[in-house]
This record gives structure tokens, C-alpha cells and sequence, in this order.
């Protein structure tokens, strides 16, 4: 067993130290490999169309059951997590995406296809995600914040790099034995990275930050812990509404306007590669003015740029919305996890931040199905885009208010 509660405490002296940030770098080698079950979704949607022959809501099913497995394993594997390490949850992941992507290559109607993305593919991808990132903070103190925003890249890099690789596999050998390349690539490189993941997080330091949480962050009424989670699980999913309608549809937008599959798969990963940089700078700010503060400014951008692709819908601007699109909205997800480290217990993040990033993915889940739907219903994505934004809306009123009644002033965690 390979149980942090076993292994000797590691020093304190290892906060901040270099071996952190290796363990950085394997984590976001890790994210970037575990989250191709996310992505590779949003490249089968416009194949399921025309091999399974249903609609656009349809063919949005995998994609939405893969975000609703991805939810649930963030919870449960983060559960795990916190009990267990990083190791073995780590390597049951890799297994259920190796035994999802053999499986998924071999379906033969659209809801096959969703069961096993959800119950297999998707709960293996959440394993590569939240529980990563709670385990990673334990070993930050003054760059927590740019550590956490860092290691959430690693899915914003999958797919970034994993849409344009998988689609010439695609089109030169079709979807099948694309995800039966993809789940042996799982499998032989994620369970060799999880094993030098086994050492244990600094037991003293995660004691140490839930005395100065309790000590510096103390919630005002009516807000208890509880309360601030749920809130923060319901802003998670508006703002990922919103999120999940250029990223999940942006294909199938460039081919309705007649560019094609090519510009849109492009626009995807210009799209990531922005919210990387999003993510980057997101966490440094976080780590001098809060959380929170970041989360609403990651918003208010969101919801400006989704306003832009209602009038733009020529080539050209459809590469520079989607590139800022990525640059507004990348930082939103982790911040969700860095206000977790700063008001809630370390020895309750892997759960906790699960619970939150679970709200997110069911937000993308339900964003992804909608978005489809209204298309269905209007022939048209402008009143995607516009729900989108209302749902942005609701984020940003539950942000504020969180801002006005978390009134004592945030003390950085970094001293």
C-alpha cells in the first residue's frame, strides 16, 4: 500500500524546495496525458453525427457523459486522495482510460459510446485532474497560487496538443484505432510517472495551514465553510456553462460556416494555449491579492469576449476571439481551487476542491448538451452564445457576494 499516512512526514524544509517543483513538472506531465479523454470528445462529436446518424443534442452526448465521469471521479478519486496519496488513485485512472478507449473503439450506437465515456473515460480523466492539484498544493506555501495554476494547465495543454495529433489520426485512420493508440499511450506512460508521485505530503505544514486558516481567514455570517463550498460549486457551474460553448462546439461552428473541421480543431488548441498563459498569470496574481479577487476578474473577462463572437464570424476574427476567449477565461477553474487552500482545511482539499471542479465540469457537461440543443432549435449558435452569457451572469453575482460577505481582509499564506 502506498499510503501517505504510513510513510515518514516529510520535512518542512521540503516546502518551496526544488524537489516541489519536479513534482510539478511530473504532475503537469501527468494532467496533460490523463486529460486527452476530455478533448478527444469534442473531435468525435461531428464523427458520431455522421456514423451514428443523429443530431447536433446527440452527438453532444458523449462529450456531456464524459464531463458528468469526469465530475464524479474528481470527487471520489479526491477522496482517495486525501486518505490513500496520490499513487494508487493515480494508477486506477490510468487503467479505467486504457480499458475505455479499447472499449469505446468498438461500440456501435451513440449510447454506448456515452456509457463507457462517462463511466470509464470520464472517471479516469478526473483522476489526472483535482487530485493532482490538491496534492501538489500541499507542497507550496509562497507560489501555492502559481504552483496550483500551473499544474491545472497540464488540461488545458492536453488540449492544446491532443486534438491536433489525434485528428490526423483520424482522418488517416479513422476515430476507432485513434482511441486505441490513445488509451495504450495511457497506460504505459501514466502508472511509471504515478510511482514517483509516492512520496508523502509534509504532514506538518498541512497542520500548520489549517491553524492559520482558522486563525486568518474566518468566514462572516451567514457564510460557513459548507455554505462558501456550495456556493462556489454553484458559480463553478455557471461560469463553465458559459465556458463550454466555444470549446466544445467551436468545431462544428467553423464547419457549419463552411471552413471546415481544420480551422476549428486550430482555433481549439490557439484557444487552450491562451488559457495556459491565462492560468500562469492568474496564479501569480492569486498569490498576492486572493482567490477570489482573480475569480472575478477571470469572469468579467469571460463574459466581455463571449459578447465578441455574436458580430465576428470571419475566419480571421474567429482565430483572434478564440485566442483572447483563452486568455480571459484561463485562470477561472484553478482559482476555484486556490480560494479552497485559503478558507478550508488542507487535510479536506482533495475532497473539497473535488466537489467544486466536479460543479465546473458538470457546468461544461450541461453547457455542451445545451449549446447542441438551442442549435437544434434555432439553426443558428448566436442563442448559444447568449445563453452562455447569462449563465456568466449568475457566476458573477455569487462572486460579488462572496467578495462582500468574506469581509476580512485575506492575509497571504506565504510567510
Amino acid at each position: 500500500m502506498f499510503s501517505h499516512r504510513s510513510a515518514a512526514p516529510t520535512p518542512i524544509s521540503a516546502i518551496d524546495s526544488p524537489y516541489a517543483w519536479l513534482r510539478l513538472a511530473i504532475t503537469l506531465l501527468l494532467g496533460t496525458i490523463g486529460s486527452v479523454g476530455m478533448w478527444i470528445a469534442v473531435l468525435v462529436l461531428p464523427e458520431a453525427r455522421s456514423e451514428f446518424g443523429v443530431d447536433r443534442g446527440g452527438a453532444s452526448l458523449p462529450y456531456a457523459a464524459t464531463m458528468i465521469g469526469f465530475g464524479f471521479g474528481n470527487i471520489v478519486i479526491g477522496r482517495f486522495t486525501d486518505r490513500l496519496g496520490i499513487t494508487l488513485p493515480l494508477v486506477a485512472a490510468s487503467g479505467m482510460l486504457f480499458a475505455g478507449f479499447t472499449l469505446a473503439a468498438q461500440v456501435e450506437a451513440i449510447w454506448q459510446l456515452s456509457v463507457i465515456q462517462g463511466v470509464l473515460i470520464g472517471i479516469g480523466t478526473g483522476g489526472a485532474f483535482t487530485p493532482l492539484i490538491a496534492d501538489l498544493s500541499h507542497w507550496f506555501r509562497k507560489r501555492r497560487g502559481l504552483a496550483v495554476a500551473a499544474a491545472a494547465s497540464g488540461n488545458y495543454l492536453s488540449g492544446a496538443i491532443w486534438p491536433q495529433l489525434v485528428q490526423i489520426v483520424i482522418e488517416a485512420e479513422g476515430w476507432r484505432n485513434a482511441y486505441e493508440y490513445v488509451g495504450l499511450m495511457c497506460i504505459f506512460t501514466m502508472i511509471p510517472l504515478a510511482f514517483l508521485l509516492r512520496r508523502g505530503p509534509p504532514q506538518e505544514v498541512m497542520a500548520d495551514d489549517t491553524v492559520q486558516l482558522a486563525d486568518q481567514l474566518l468566514l462572516q455570517p451567514p457564510f460557513s465553510p459548507r455554505t462558501l463550498q456550495w456556493l462556489l460549486a454553484l458559480a463553478g457551474i455557471g461560469c463553465c456553462v458559459a465556458m463550454s460553448m466555444p470549446q466544445v462546439h467551436i468545431v462544428s461552428y467553423c464547419i457549419d460556416l463552411g471552413y471546415g473541421a481544420g480551422p476549428g480543431t486550430e482555433m481549439l488548441s490557439l484557444m487552450l494555449l491562451g488559457g495556459v498563459v491565462s492560468r500562469l498569470i492568474t496564479g501569480f496574481v492569486a498569490d498576492y491579492i486572493g482567490g477570489l479577487r482573480v475569480l472575478l476578474l477571470g469572469s468579467v473577462l469571460q463574459c466581455a469576449v463571449l459578447f465578441f463572437y455574436l458580430p465576428f464570424d470571419g475566419l480571421g476574427m474567429l482565430y483572434i476571439v478564440s485566442l483572447v476567449f483563452g486568455l480571459s477565461q484561463g485562470g477561472i477553474v484553478p482559482s476555484y481551487a486556490i480560494v479552497v487552500r485559503e478558507y478550508l482545511p488542507a487535510n479536506e482539499a482533495g475532497e473539497r476542491i473535488g466537489i467544486i471542479m466536479a460543479s465546473t465540469i458538470l457546468g461544461m457537461a450541461l453547457g455542451g448538451w445545451m449549446s447542441g440543443e438551442i442549435f437544434d432549435l434555432t439553426g443558428s449558435y448566436n442563442a448559444a452564445f447568449l445563453n452562455g452569457i447569462a449563465w456568466n451572469l449568475l457566476n458573477m453575482g455569487i462572486i460579488l457576494a462572496l467578495m462582500w460577505w468574506t469581509r476580512t481582509p485575506r492575509q497571504a499564506v506565504t510567510t
